[in-house]
């Protein structure tokens, strides 16, 4: 199939009406609708028009989510900062400015389980065996970074402790949610 005059004229009319590719071909016949998105890329063609109107009008505003509830004890407070972060709208980039919170300190309270945490051995890689648990501890681009390195079960990489929060049963994954 060539790419005769009328066929791009046809084309770009087409187009511009906000026709979708696969429906372009589907009129011109003998060409596909990948064919047809080349030839748009080739013509450098601006993004299609919306069929039916705007996209601003037609589309409903979602009210902006909430934020979910936190617990009394969290104490963290907010910093705001901005990011650009581009978008698609149609055939258009576009790049905006949002605000996105930063979190600048958390501070844990216990919750009202009585949770033993065992004492890690502070081991390093090199020093981990088969029978030694090893779960990660820290921030491993820091020099404080560890692994767990208690004794653990033959079947298990990981510790008794470090074993219950690795393997959890699938209901309590999803009371979790």
């Amino acid at each position: 199939m060539n790419w005769t005059d009328e066929r791009v004229e046809k084309l770009k009319k087409l187009w511009s009406e906000g026709l979708s590719a696969s429906q372009i071909a589907a009129q011109l016949g003998g060409v596909s609708r990948n064919a047809v998105i080349g030839k748009v890329h080739r013509l450098c063609l601006p993004g299609r028009a919306k069929a039916g109107g705007s996209t601003a009008t037609a589309r409903a505003k979602r009210p902006a989510p909430s934020a979910a509830p936190r617990a009394p004890n969290y104490t963290a407070s907010r910093m705001t900062a901005t990011r650009t972060v581009t978008r698609t709208a149609g055939a258009t980039v576009m790049k905006e400015e949002v605000e996105i919170g930063a979190v600048e300190d958390q501070e844990a309270a216990p919750a009202g389980n009585n949770v033993v945490v065992p004492m890690s051995r502070r081991l390093v890689l090199t020093e981990l065996t088969d029978r030694t648990c090893k779960w990660p501890i820290g921030d491993p681009m820091k020099e404080e970074f560890h692994f767990c390195g208690n004794d653990s079960p033959d079947t298990s990489p990981y510790c008794t402790f470090h074993a219950k929060l690795a393997y959890q049963p699938s209901g309590e994954r999803r009371r979790a949610r």
